[in-house]
């Protein structure tokens, strides 16, 4: 049967043809839209400005406080999958004090003095012994 010059079957095809690629922009619109950055938020705390930066999965990569427009007090950093791979403090934009560090099974606590790394330990979780 000939509608205008053209099949039945043309059609059909090419109905099927508009579908698939209809498909295939809602297909990558969606996958672009659920790997878009997240945006940091900041939350005026008293003094302090608390910051939490996101990872491009959306789940928290950095979490503390600003304080005259430089890093103060405890911060917090994760790994992409949520899992808290370091802590520690700073004071005045300087990291001071002892910070700890997680990767897999190994904890390592490092002493900052004035910024500079003044002593580390290390300490597998299977073993309760403590290295320097």
């Amino acid at each position: 049967m000939y509608i205008c010059n053209v099949t039945v079957k043309q059609i059909i095809n090419l109905k099927i043809y508009t579908m698939k690629k209809i498909l295939i922009i809602a297909v990558l619109a969606l996958s672009f839209g659920a790997y878009a950055q997240v945006d940091p938020t900041f939350v005026k705390d008293g003094e302090k400005v608390k910051a939490t930066y996101f990872h491009a999965n959306g789940e928290k990569s950095q979490e503390g406080y600003f304080l005259n427009e430089k890093l103060d007090g405890q911060w917090k950093m994760f790994n992409e999958k949520g899992d808290k791979i370091a802590m520690g403090n700073y004071e005045n934009g300087v990291r001071t004090g002892k910070w700890l560090f997680w990767e897999g099974d190994v904890k390592s606590e490092v002493n900052f003095d004035n910024n500079k790394i003044a002593s580390v330990s290390k300490a597998n979780s299977k073993s309760p012994v403590v290295t320097n």
